[in-house]
């Protein structure tokens, strides 16, 4: 009898980055017509510019999304663990990050070597968030001291992604 096992737990995302979490809200993230669900790959090419992201809940709840990638600058020694590609907050429930306040600009994947994971976690805030400030450096950043330092606790929804360097001649 085959059992369940959660891919965020087999991508080593929960433990990584996020602790366990029962997810809440429907998250839903595209790269043009691309649906990324937890573990696909995104060619880098794909993700230049930022995804589509559609997120389920009422107009009077507030959103924090955060994506980082726990590889940098190598899954097999990720000393900038982790890399933090964008942040937006007091997102409005039901809408896109198009409603929300971005903090951090959208940075795509670019992993310099090896298979990188690519972590989009969304928050639901106690209320608006006044007056963030973006971090100091995109390296080291630290999703679960973040959410603590913003009172978020645990996530409601998380979606990863794999990404690899695509050859130069290769690229589309």
């Amino acid at each position: 009898m085959a059992g369940y096992v959660d891919p965020l737990v087999v991508g080593r995302v929960i433990g990584d980055v996020v602790d366990l979490f029962v997810p809440a809200v429907n998250m839903t993230i595209r790269f043009g017509s691309k649906h990324v669900n937890n573990g696909c790959d995104v060619k880098p090419s794909l993700a230049v510019d930022p995804p589509s992201v559609q997120i389920a809940g009422r107009p009077y709840d507030l959103f924090t999304l955060v994506m980082t990638d726990p590889d940098a600058p190598s899954p097999s020694d990720p000393t900038m663990r982790e890399w933090l590609h964008w942040l937006v907050m007091n997102i409005p429930g039901g809408t896109d990050l198009s409603r929300g306040e971005e903090v951090v600009g959208y940075t795509g994947p670019r992993p310099p070597v090896g298979i990188h994971r690519y972590v989009l976690v969304l928050f639901r805030q106690k209320g608006r968030l006044q007056e963030v400030a973006a971090p100091a450096a995109r390296g080291n950043f630290c999703t679960r001291a973040f959410a603590a330092q913003y009172d978020l606790g645990l996530p409601v929804a998380t979606v990863y992604f794999n990404a690899q360097k695509e050859p130069a001649n290769r690229r589309r």
